[in-house]
């Protein structure tokens, strides 16, 4: 059955010749554009960090390569993107509402080390207070962080970004201008086609894949200093992560002080050697 055959005006179609659908190609709406920057913004790089699903460490890996980012003196932003599950400000200790100026442009808040943040938890009184929204006033809000904030001047801004391949990342990929992505994962999940769905997604939206970082990869023996791994032969999973079309880029362990860092509000005072390989392919591109 051709396309034509279940076009709803094809007994009165005057136009095949021009039809996308009767020449065999899909249907497509114009081109999105890249929204506009707010205009006191000068952001040298986006670069995104996603998962397939939840729960893989998505915040963690965030808030750790700002850290470390900015300890290499470079001038870093966040947008907390996963309105539905915000963890940035909680990541940071931040808890003051963010505020705007005159011009009503949006004052990101700024950590104990200068970097500075949006998030849905610093714009409302309750942090617990579910988000009860619909996907468009989701995605609505994730383009007023990146056109009503004031930034100022980064190197680079990260957008943690929601898990999954909904409106919401559809939005970012849409609207704003990323320079590459920096995929999460557990091991489990590498040879699922749930890494390979949100790959997919961004080839088709023209982003490149800057690489994977495997999350929850292994944990240290605290009796011998042993790597043990968690989720079977590590072999088997990089070979898996090739055919995927991926490069893991590093290897988190589980960690319970690094977490237990996160969870008060401290993840500026982590000082683990994690995430080398990523920040080295961050920076090549600044």
């Amino acid at each position: 059955m051709s396309a034509c055959d279940s076009c709803p005006s094809k007994s009165g179609c005057t136009s095949q010749s021009s039809c996308p659908s009767a020449n065999g190609e899909a249907k497509r709406s114009s081109a999105p554009s890249v929204e506009p920057s707010n205009a006191n913004s000068n952001i040298k790089r986006v670069i995104g960090v996603a998962s397939g699903k939840g729960g893989v460490g998505k915040s963690f890996v965030t808030s750790v390569l700002a850290v470390l980012l900015a300890r290499k003196g470079y001038k870093v932003g966040v947008i907390d993107a996963d309105i539905t599950g915000p963890s940035i400000p909680r990541a940071f200790g931040l808890k003051e509402a963010l505020v705007a100026t005159e011009e009503n442009h949006i004052i990101p808040a700024s950590t104990k080390s200068g970097i500075k943040a949006v998030s849905l938890n610093l714009l409302t009184e309750d942090e617990e207070a579910p988000v009860v929204w619909r996907g468009p006033v989701i995605s609505g809000l994730v383009k007023q962080f990146w056109t009503d904030v004031d930034w100022g001047t980064l190197d680079v801004l990260l957008i943690d970004m929601p898990p999954g391949t909904g409106d919401v990342p559809l939005t970012v990929f849409q609207s704003l201008p990323i320079d590459g992505i920096v995929m999460v994962s557990t091991p489990q999940d590498l040879v699922s086609m749930i890494v390979s769905k949100a790959r997919n997604m961004a080839a088709m939206m023209n982003i490149p894949v800057l690489g994977l970082v495997e999350n929850m990869s292994y944990i240290i023996c605290p009796h011998c200093g042993d790597k043990m791994s968690l989720f079977g032969n590590d072999e088997v999973l990089e070979e898996s992560t090739r055919q995927a079309g991926l490069k893991i880029l590093d290897k988190l362990p589980m960690d319970p002080s690094s977490t237990k860092l996160v969870d008060s509000g401290n993840v500026e005072d982590i000082n683990v050697d994690i995430l080398g390989e990523t920040v080295k392919v961050i920076e090549g591109l600044l």
